[in-house]
């Protein structure tokens, strides 16, 4: 009896918070549940009818199949709707115009990677540095700047001497070698009647010799205004050494040149990865100014030798690469560097383009059908800089969006276009 009563209140509670009078064909008006009002004192409701009704057994959530009576009343027609409440439309023609490229993800071969940073260095033979031939005081020949284009014997800068107490090196040059041509040719015409020794005429010839020679090389880049400095070699002008009215010596560097033809890229590796240099071969690097990616085997690039110890000051073992310099990289830069060592069969991998990531987590986009994609959260493993390893996530024939995923992630946050219900 009291199991009845307890199940009339709840069947009133049920209706009360249902607006839906009729679900899937059941009429709540025939049912009488004044049975809730009943002095059921002394009555033995097993098997009792009250109106017709045998409430013994009576399944409501049975015959309320359709609607809830925890509160949710609306039945099951939102259902198709949330089937695809996870799906993001963007139409074909706005895909299109946004640059949306999609790609079938197959196992291919994959580099195993190493990423660390770097140095761009000018290659050895590469380049070279004018140095004053005489000391005195620097003054520039016209407008020198780094980055110009010089040939080989370009005027770059005078050193005048006029006002030195030593004097101008070339003229007292200039004296010394009169004088030595003077005694030369005087001991010369003695020796032959033996006035003068062979040994004194040998001595004078070698300093007549010398004294020669340094003013030939001194006379040959003079001007009335000082000691003219060329360039080296034909290349641009990579660093300038001097300013102007600064004194100078005999040998000190002045004007820095390089032809940038081929370059050197030095990778300072980990002390942990020791191990895997032998198997290294190649190597991709970015540089800071462009984030453009340049592959080493593109650039005529080798590997030329990697360190046996690490530095004195450093945890870190050199390995050197040398390539062709196209034009567009800068030597000096720091880059980060990304090693190819040993390569790994089937490996599913995208182009980094194809990435998406937000707060630490990364996510590819996968496409449903011409219009729908699918956001697919992803775990990376090895990266080489153009593209990288997907561990989980995808698996090979799933078609990915590798140009424009950031266009697909703009329209799943714009909510712009209503989520549709066709069939996939």
């Amino acid at each position: 009896m009291k199991k009845i009563f307890l199940m009339g209140i709840l069947g009133l509670f049920a209706l009360g918070s249902c607006t839906n009078k009729n679900a899937q064909g059941h009429d709540h008006e025939g049912h009488d549940h004044s049975i809730v009002t009943h002095n059921h004192d002394g009555h033995d409701h097993d098997g009792h009818d009250h109106d017709g009704h045998n409430h013994k057994g009576h399944n409501h959530e049975a015959e309320g199949a359709g609607h809830s009576h925890e509160g949710e009343c609306n039945g099951d027609h939102n259902e198709a709707a949330n089937a695809h409440s996870d799906e993001i439309i963007l139409p074909k023609a706005k895909a299109d115009a946004a640059g949306v490229k999609v790609s079938i993800v197959e196992p291919a071969p994959f580099r195993q990677v190493i990423k660390t940073s770097g140095q761009v260095l000018a290659a050895q033979g590469d380049e070279s540095v004018a140095v004053a031939t005489v000391a005195g005081v620097v003054s520039f020949r016209g407008k020198v700047t780094e980055g110009m284009s010089v040939g080989s014997g370009t005027p770059l800068l005078t050193i005048s001497s006029h006002n030195i107490t030593d004097g101008d090196p070339v003229q007292r040059a200039r004296i010394a070698y009169e004088v030595s041509k003077k005694e030369y040719e005087r001991m010369k015409a003695l020796v032959a009647n033996k006035i003068v020794s062979d040994k004194d005429f040998a001595q004078a010839e070698q300093n007549y010799e010398n004294a020669r020679i340094s003013y030939e090389a001194l006379a040959k880049n003079h001007s009335a205004i000082g000691q003219n400095i060329t360039a080296p070699i034909a290349g641009y002008v990579k660093s300038i050494l001097v300013k102007e009215g600064d004194y100078v010596t005999i040998g000190q560097p002045l004007v820095s040149v390089t032809q940038n033809r081929r370059l050197f890229l030095r990778a300072e590796v980990s002390e942990k990865y020791y191990p895997y240099l032998h198997t290294i071969s190649s190597a991709n690097f970015q540089t800071p100014y462009n984030n453009k990616v340049y592959e080493l085997g593109a650039l005529n690039g080798r590997l030329l030798s990697f360190g046996k110890t690490s530095g004195d000051n450093s945890f870190y073992v050199p390995v050197t690469f040398e390539f062709d310099n196209k034009g567009d990289v800068i030597s000096g830069s720091f880059v980060e560097v990304y090693l190819l060592s040993s390569q790994l069969d089937n490996v599913l991998s995208l182009p980094r383009t194809a990435l998406t990531e937000e707060q630490g987590v990364f996510f590819v986009y996968l496409q449903l059908d011409e219009e729908g994609y699918k956001k697919q959260e992803v775990t990376l493993g090895a990266d080489n800089g153009k593209s990288v390893q997907i561990l989980t996530g995808i698996k090979a024939g799933d078609r990915v969006v590798t140009e424009g995923a950031y266009q697909i992630r703009l329209a799943s946050a714009s909510n712009a276009i209503p989520a549709h219900s066709h069939e996939h």
